[in-house]
């Protein structure tokens, strides 16, 4: 049975992309399994006394270099970084609990993040439509639930279990309890799985 990996995420984060184009396979071979988790980075920030990169004009310049090597070091298409940076994705994040209840979460979050990082469009209510369009879901119908209390209530729940287990940021991954930091502890999360 394969290990789960918990992953916390939110589309606004480049470093959660690029933990999202290479997770599964990184994983998969060592025995886990992804359990994607939307959660809203600005609250998790708040609750922990970090800061964004927007928030901090030293820090902005440096990681929108870091990310753009990123991408290139793992092969991945030029990262572009949409007009408007740093945005808010709460829709989109709501969004995909309505499709992992689907059975639609991993594509349409490969497919949101592809929009956002690849693509360079901000995730407004369009471009998250044609996502989801593109993976075989009502956009409406999606929209409609995305906005209801009850997906509002399910966001901030991840996102105070994220803060509650101890992340500080996205991307955050667990394996069990122990809590790993970043896209590029991804080589740590797979050593984890290989103990277990």
């Amino acid at each position: 049975m394969a290990r789960l990996v918990e992953f916390f995420f939110d589309f606004m984060s480049p470093y959660s992309y690029l933990a999202a184009t290479r997770v599964e396979a990184m994983v998969g071979p060592a025995g886990g399994e992804v359990g994607w988790r939307p959660c809203f980075l600005p609250a998790v920030l708040k609750a922990t006394g970090n800061q964004g990169p927007g928030e901090n004009p030293v820090k902005l310049p440096y990681v929108m270099k870091d990310v753009v090597a990123w991408a290139e070091l793992l092969g991945l298409p030029p990262l572009v970084i949409p007009e408007g940076f740093p945005f808010l994705a709460t829709q989109a994040d709501r969004c995909a609990l309505v499709a992992l209840d689907e059975g639609k979460g991993p594509a349409f979050c490969k497919a949101m993040f592809n929009t956002i990082w690849r693509d360079g469009r901000t995730p407004d209510e369009a471009a998250i439509s044609d996502v989801l369009g593109a993976v075989g879901l009502d956009a409406a119908k999606v929209h409609a639930l995305a906005s209801s209390q009850p997906l509002k209530d399910r966001l901030r729940a991840n996102t105070d279990e994220a803060v509650r287990r101890g992340a500080f940021g996205v991307p955050a991954f667990f394996v069990g309890d122990e809590l790993f930091m970043g896209n590029d502890r991804l080589d740590f999360v797979v050593r984890a799985l290989a103990r277990s």
